[in-house]
Parts: structure tokens; C-alpha cells; sequence
């Protein structure tokens, strides 16, 4: 169980600070990154609402609690380097290889959820924080 623990830490700790260094590329509109975004066919304003969201998925991701958030950020996540790795592959030329970085992450955010503890798990006793209602007689 240790192992577990340690490999989930391990593993979200490194993806949520690839995050965060993309979220800052992207705030900040580097000029490479605004290049890219623009050779990919999409407009500069994009890199503002992407590392907004990836930024709130970093936090999502490491606070305690709010199981349901973390599934959104989780699933955030897979939608936004996915959806990166296939404008990579659709924009043609060489760029088969440049896709290779967003389905790492996406494999990085994938074993962070699976490994993830009970405690930050989404599941159907998350849900219930007060005692039951009685049933009536």
C-alpha cells in the first residue's frame, strides 16, 4: 500500500508541476508557445483560458478533499493534452513526434487518477458527509 502511495505522489507531483510550467508558458504567452498555438490554426487569446484551467487543475489535483473537482480537473486534463496530441497529428507534416509530449502528460495524469488513494477517490460515500435520515416507522 506504501508503494502505491508513493508511486501516485510521485507520479501526480510530476504532472502537476509540468502543469504548472505550462500554465505559466501559456499565461505569459511565450513567443515560442504563441508560435506553436499559431501554427497549430488556433488563436493567441486560447493560451490565456487553457493555463487558467490548467492552473486550476494543478490546485484541484493537490488540495485535500473536493473528490468530485479532482475528477473534473483529472478529466480536464485528458481532454486538453489529447485534444493537443491530435492537433499535432491533424496539422500534418512532421509532426507525429510533437504529439509525443502531450500523450506522455496524458498517460502521467491517467496513472495519477488509477493510482490515487480512497481518500481522494470520487466515489458514492464521498457524497454522503452528514449521517443518514432515518427511515420512518
Amino acid at each position: 500500500m506504501k508503494v502505491k502511495l508513493l508511486c501516485y505522489w510521485a507520479v501526480t507531483i510530476i504532472a502537476a508541476a509540468e502543469l504548472l510550467v505550462g500554465a505559466e508558458w501559456d499565461l505569459t504567452h511565450r513567443p515560442d508557445v504563441v508560435q506553436l498555438v499559431a501554427h497549430l490554426g488556433y488563436p493567441a487569446y486560447i493560451l490565456t483560458i487553457l493555463g487558467f484551467w490548467k492552473l486550476l487543475a494543478v490546485i484541484a489535483w493537490l488540495v485535500p478533499g473536493f473528490p468530485r473537482l479532482k475528477e473534473w480537473a483529472y478529466a480536464g486534463v485528458f481532454f486538453e493534452t489529447t485534444g493537443a496530441a491530435a492537433s499535432h497529428i491533424a496539422s500534418g507534416g512532421n509532426h507525429l513526434m510533437d504529439a509525443g509530449g502531450p500523450l506522455i502528460l496524458a498517460a502521467l495524469g491517467m496513472a495519477s487518477w488509477a493510482l490515487r488513494p480512497k481518500s481522494r477517490s470520487f466515489t458514492v460515500a464521498s457524497l454522503s458527509r452528514t449521517t443518514s435520515i432515518p427511515a420512518r416507522p
